[in-house]
Formats: C-alpha cells, structure tokens, sequence
C-alpha cells in the first residue's frame, strides 16, 4: 500500500490497482505511528507507584521485578523485559501517572 500526493488528491495503490481519492483532515492531523523504544519501560494504565525494587546502575535479569503500579484497586508487577542495566528511573514511590508515562530507562 502506497500514497502519492498530486492536487488535492491522493494516489492510492493497493497490490496492482491504483486510486484516487482524498485524504480528510482527521487522517492528516494523525498522530503517526512509532514503534516502541525496547529500552524504555512506559505505563500502559494510569495509576500510582506503590514500590521502586530497582536503582540506577543496577544490572538487571529478564524478568526480575521493577515496580509496583496500582490502577483500579490492582497492583501490577512490571518486570524487566530483557537483561540490561538501569539507566534511570523517572519515578518514585506515591507518583501518581498517566497512561504511556515513561518510568524507567535501560541501557
């Protein structure tokens, strides 16, 4: 699938067949899509950091626990995803956080 701008309109290719068509406003102004960092560690709920278990600098395994993250009454574990060292920790114990906040960088 491909797009090529010309007046107005949009060429769009699907396989061998070619359209034209025009792309709305909401389309344009997207937040385009990135794919994620595997050394940063973002929430994915909001909530608050109940429990650090990690410091900077510290090597750690696949995994081990971080952190705590309390949403909904729930505590949930975030654990390493890969073996690494910690480069920094953008949380402490009692932030409260919104969904996609980055908590933690790995090396």
């Amino acid at each position: 699938m491909s797009t090529k701008k010309t007046e107005g309109l949009v060429d769009f290719a699907i396989l061998s067949m070619k359209y034209k068509t025009k792309l709305t406003k909401k389309f344009e102004n997207r937040v385009k899509y990135e794919d994620p960092n595997p050394n940063h560690i973002m929430s994915y709920i909001p909530g608050t950091i109940c429990e650090v278990f990690v410091k900077e600098g510290q090597k750690v395994k696949e995994g081990e626990s971080l952190l705590i993250l309390e949403a909904m009454k729930m505590r949930n574990q975030i654990t390493m995803p890969h073996t690494g060292k910690i480069k920094s920790i953008k949380v402490t114990t009692g932030d409260r956080i919104p969904k996609n906040h980055l908590m933690v960088v790995i090396e």
